[in-house]
């Protein structure tokens, strides 16, 4: 027996042991090393291939404004009712790049006022990016599930509070929080702002919009050293250095009334144009659910296009937001240059960027029609060339020479940046606008601007501001700009997934409309990854409401995995899940949860070292609130389950498998399920127990009780279900009723008859 099990397993069988001992050991062993290496290049060229084979590609003219008719601003502008909404947000955004700008040039005065080091201020003044950061996740995620104006309204008003009490700061500390307070309000001036303005206005005018909003703001940037320059040098007087409050003071009254103005805007429909465009037709869904911050995220994250640009942010961020504090340090310990200076300097090399932004707008909107991908591409050269100007920037000896060098570099960044929010929203489903603004913000702000106001923290003392400003952009404007170049090729499949999500949106509302029965559940066109594993392939199926349904198929089928995506505790990568036609995709798993869908999971689902009915009461934890009520619910699973009543005060590691099964899913049934999961019903357990188990479902199904069920076991399937799907390698290979499936002898083979699965 010993040696059976002591055999090499790759000798032949007939092959005597001397003969084995005298093959050559590294000629055998290469050659089936070579061989599994084979087997396993095939099998990943085949799943590659698979991977390949499953995306959705539709032809241009169905993705969201391409190869459509170019309209003017004008007429886009009155198509989304107006331009009042763009005016105030435009004034909002300006007034916003306005403070930005005002503590670039007076980085130098608020330096010497509070007595702090280069590092110090730089930190301070680019750190306000973490604190848009702090505020533009929560502020994505409510502009993707409450009403958007009141969000922008009432958050201008505290950044105009905020904003003044800059000024007040008596301190660097409190400076530092005031900043933060700043950050946090302005944070609703991307996600929100980018939201309302691509629901408002339709996909044919974007470019221009998000270039005249940026200019419109660069315009007063560029406008403001002098600006806030000349505020300070009036404010000064004769030995003075503190002048540079009032800048504060007078611009939190501005961004007040602008504020106020918001709250009279319209809210706009979700996804109206990419609707009209794809589908011409513009409808709601009733009462939809909340989008839960997680599941966006990881949804966000499968983007491809999303995955591979993020690195561009971020030089986008270390270009933006770091190295003009730097370059205002540097203009003044190098070139002595006072604040009135540096602001007229800094106003000449902006309206350079006035200008760009004024073309580059219309030709995105073109670029756009014709041809997606170029526009990512023509993103990605901006930042990556911006890294050229910087070394010769950097360089000159003259102030005339260094502003001129600069304007190249601020050009080629600037006018990528207001190119971000359109792309971003064509990429990114309407329903995570906000939510995907915000993971952008997080790379431009927060890794680019933080991160960089960090480094230049830790290093800018020691290195001086040119050896900072040059390690920090310019390899990752290189790096940055080529990655964000590269992922233009993802464009077109990831506009598909858009569409293919309008498609079913406008397949379940016409079925809504209609005398058709909405299905109990829905799982349609979905595709699923761990990873860069791809293990669900377009797959799409039904379950009527009190129909019981049976998932089979060999181990690693993404059986489990299915029913992970229906309780929410994965997001797939394409299609959607409904629960009586509602859309559940993005809702968290807690939220499901009280809509009705229930897991029972496989392996132990019990608490083994409570009693049984502390396990019940653990279970209905959640209707704690109603003792009443928790009360009912654990007298019904006792009438489900008489042998568990009997039971009550038995610590429940003590029972039988069967038992512990059954306890398992009384806690499941405490909810009182619309859609009950089992995952794995019948594994690891004796007949007779299995037997037990199926006349308790039996009971559930006289009910009406709807159930997916997992199965290795044929039987068992055939036992209790009313239709039954055969999964391999992630895609459905068969679906009908359990009895047929019986029937078809090259699929029932590969289901473990009567037995149990791994």
């Amino acid at each position: 027996m010993t040696e059976e099990h002591n055999e090499d397993p790759i000798a032949e069988p007939d092959a005597e042991p001397n003969a084995v001992a005298k093959t050559a050991p590294d000629e055998s062993a290469s050659g089936d090393a070579a061989s599994l290496a084979a087997s396993v290049l095939a099998e990943e060229a085949a799943r590659h291939a698979e991977q390949e084979s499953s995306q959705v590609l539709f032809p241009d003219d169905l993705l969201p404004g391409v190869r459509s008719e170019g309209i003017s601003l004008k007429k886009g502008l009155a198509m989304g009712g107006g331009a009042a909404t763009f005016v105030v947000l435009a004034i909002l955004n300006s007034l916003d790049e306005l403070q930005m700008a005002a503590i670039s040039v007076l980085a130098p005065d608020i330096r010497d006022t509070f007595g702090v080091s280069d590092g110090t201020i730089t930190f301070i003044a680019s750190s306000s990016g973490a604190f848009v950061v702090l505020g533009a996740i929560p502020m994505g995620w409510a502009a993707d599930r409450f009403r958007r104006i009141p969000i922008i309204g009432w958050s201008s008003i505290i950044f105009g509070g905020m904003v003044a009490m800059s000024g007040w700061a008596v301190n660097a500390f409190a400076f530092f929080w005031a900043r933060f307070g700043v950050g946090i309000a302005k944070a609703n001036t991307i996600p929100v702002h980018s939201s309302v303005i691509a629901d408002t206005y339709p996909i044919g005018i974007r470019g221009r919009i998000g270039a005249i909003d940026k200019g419109t703001g660069r315009l007063l940037a560029v406008t403001s050293p002098i600006l806030v320059g000349a505020i300070a040098a009036v404010a000064n007087g004769p030995g003075e250095i503190d002048g540079w409050r009032w800048t504060y003071y007078l611009l939190g009254i501005p961004v007040a009334v602008a504020a106020i103005a918001a709250f009279f805007l319209k809210e706009p429909q979700r996804g109206r144009w990419e609707k009209e465009d794809v589908l011409e037709e513009s409808f709601t869904e009733d009462d939809p659910l909340p989008v839960s911050m997680d599941a966006a995220f990881s949804r966000l994250m499968q983007i491809k296009t999303i995955k591979t640009v993020v690195v561009g942010f971020s030089a986008l961020g270390f270009g933006l937001f770091t190295a003009p504090v730097l370059e205002n340090l540097w203009l003044e310990d190098q070139f002595g240059l006072e604040s009135f200076e540096r602001g007229a300097w800094g106003t000449t090399a902006g309206l350079a960027t006035v200008g760009a932004l004024l073309y580059v707008g219309p030709k995105f909107d073109r670029m756009w029609r014709e041809n997606p991908t170029r526009t990512l591409n023509l993103v990605g050269a901006l930042i990556g060339f911006s890294a050229i100007f910087k070394p010769i920037q950097w360089a000159m000896p003259t102030v005339p020479l260094f502003i001129g060098f600069s304007i190249p570099t601020l050009v080629m960044l600037s006018t990528a940046f207001a190119m971000v929010g359109p792309l971003m929203q064509a990429i990114v489903p309407y329903r995570l606008r906000g939510t995907g603004t915000a993971l952008i913000t997080l790379y431009i702000f927060f890794v680019g601007g933080t991160g960089g106001g960090l480094i230049s923290f830790m290093f800018a003392d020691a290195w001086g501001p040119r050896i900072t400003t040059l390690v920090l952009t310019v390899p990752s404007a290189i790096i940055g700009g080529w990655i964000m170049y590269r992922g233009s090729r993802h464009i077109r499949g990831d506009l598909s997934l858009n569409v293919q999500e309008l498609l079913d949106e406008q397949d379940e509302q016409q079925r809504a409309s209609g005398e058709n029965e909405i299905p109990a559940l829905q799982v349609n066109n979905v595709d699923f990854s761990y990873g860069s594993v791809q293990v669900l392939f377009d797959v799409a199926f039904e379950v009527r409401k009190g129909e019981t349904l049976a998932l089979l198929g060999t181990n690693g089928a993404g059986k489990s995995t299915i029913l992970r995506i229906i309780s929410g505790l994965g997001v797939p990568q394409r299609g959607v899940v409904r629960l009586h036609g509602r859309t559940i995709t993005y809702s968290s798993p807690q939220l499901r949860s009280r809509l009705g869908i229930q897991q029972l999971p496989g392996g132990k689902g019990i608490f083994a070292d409570m009693t049984v009915r502390q396990n019940l009461v653990m279970g209905s934890y959640v209707h704690r609130s109603d003792k009443v009520d928790v009360e009912r619910r654990i007298a019904d699973v006792f009438d489900l389950f008489p042998d568990l009543a009997n039971r009550q005060g038995q610590r429940a590691g003590s029972m039988s498998g069967g038992q512990q099964q059954m306890l398992a899913l009384a806690r499941v049934l405490l909810h009182e399920p619309e859609v009950l999961l089992i995952d794995e019903l019948s594994l690891g357990l004796a007949p007779a127990v299995v037997q037990d188990l199926l006349v308790l479902i039996g009971r559930l199904q006289e009910r009406g009780q709807t159930i997916v069920v997992v199965e290795q076991s044929l039987n068992v399937a055939l036992a209790i279900a009313d239709r039954a799907i055969f999964l391999e390698k992630g895609q459905i290979r068969f679906e009908g009723a359990a009895s047929e499936l019986a029937e078809r002898d090259d699929l029932a083979r590969a289901v473990f008859l009567g037995e149990d699965g791994g």
